[in-house]
């Protein structure tokens, strides 16, 4: 979820990490063994001036499957569902107005499994993890498309989103 949001002016950066959950300072593995209680997730910290709030939610809602509630494409589990976490009451309030947006759409027949909750601590994932798309250009592109996460997005939002 970095490549899509690391593109952008008005994008300050863009941290891979852990949050939602209940340890503190959470390893890959310990999430990926759900036993931690958090999401993977991005920290994006932007300037309003110049990127908005919307347009952030609008580029999530395309990276994902937001009818999902088991995780998203070859990731299964809790620390792979969606969510949106925010920051403030304005934040919420776009959220959830994005989320009936999108589900007004037509878009998708199914709910959306996506939830909108507050924000809590932000734990940054290990070194490897930042900017792996940049580290690992082979491997994320394959996975991309391998895990279906491409061709997903192409049939619901068209090939503009690389």
């Amino acid at each position: 979820m970095v490549k899509p949001f690391d593109q952008f002016e008005g994008i300050l950066s863009v941290v891979s990490g852990y949050t939602g959950g209940q340890k503190e300072n959470p390893t890959y593995q310990e999430v990926c063994a759900e036993t931690t209680g958090h999401y993977e997730a991005v920290q994006i910290t932007f300037n309003p001036n110049i990127f908005t709030y919307e347009k952030l939610l609008l580029i999530f809602w395309q990276q994902i499957d937001p009818e999902d509630f088991g995780g998203q494409f070859f990731d299964r589990g809790n620390s792979y569902r969606t969510a949106i976490f925010y920051h403030s009451e304005e934040q919420r309030i776009a959220a959830e107005e994005s989320k009936k947006r999108l589900k007004e759409s037509g878009k998708f027949s199914n709910p959306i499994a996506t939830q909108i909750l507050p924000a809590t601590t932000f734990y940054p994932a290990e070194e490897y993890h930042q900017y792996y798309y940049k580290k690992n250009p082979l491997h994320y592109n394959r996975y991309k498309i391998g895990s279906g996460r491409q061709s997903f997005i192409n049939q619901h939002w068209g090939t503009k989103n690389e």
